[in-house]
């Protein structure tokens, strides 16, 4: 079975960017880096025609309107939106995030509402707890996660 990974740029950390030229490029893999601006990929990337970046709109939500429609159920999205995860997994496209987490349709009903709940607590003045910066034990877990299932979509 054939597939394409996707990537939702607008919030893609460089260094997970990085690690998923790697593994394209190792295992031969078609990607799309999707966002409503020109996000940087990695100069050794450029070589290939398995990459493509992709710029749509400059509105609210367009990028992820863009993967929403075009991605197929075999395909691959990291993301680290929740409601555009939500979205996907009622696709049934698998959807992992950019610090190591698949999300399923059991844990997504908890994200959003998760989510909801700091979204309202911030519409309120209120700064709910906020995930810490980004660092080397989030980009392992990334790596394994995108790893294994990457490698369950080779299987399968």
């Amino acid at each position: 079975m054939e597939f394409t990974l996707w990537v939702d740029a607008d919030s893609c950390p460089v260094q997970v960017r990085e690690l998923v030229v790697k593994f394209i490029l190792r295992l031969k893999i078609p990607c799309f880096f999707v966002a409503n601006r020109n996000i940087p990929i990695p100069n050794f990337a450029k070589k290939t025609n398995l990459i493509q970046m992709i710029i749509t709109e400059a509105t609210e939500g367009a990028a992820d309107d863009y993967i929403v429609d075009h991605v197929q159920s075999a395909d691959m999205v990291i993301t680290r939106d929740i409601p555009l995860a939500a979205r996907l997994v009622e696709k049934n496209v698998t959807t992992i995030n950019d610090r190591g987490k698949t999300f399923s349709s059991e844990s997504i009903r908890e994200e959003v509402s998760i989510r909801n709940f700091n979204y309202e607590l911030a519409q309120m003045g209120i700064q709910p707890d906020r995930t810490g910066n980004f660092n080397k034990k989030d980009l392992n877990n990334f790596a394994n996660c995108l790893d294994r299932e990457l490698q369950r979509k080779i299987r399968s």
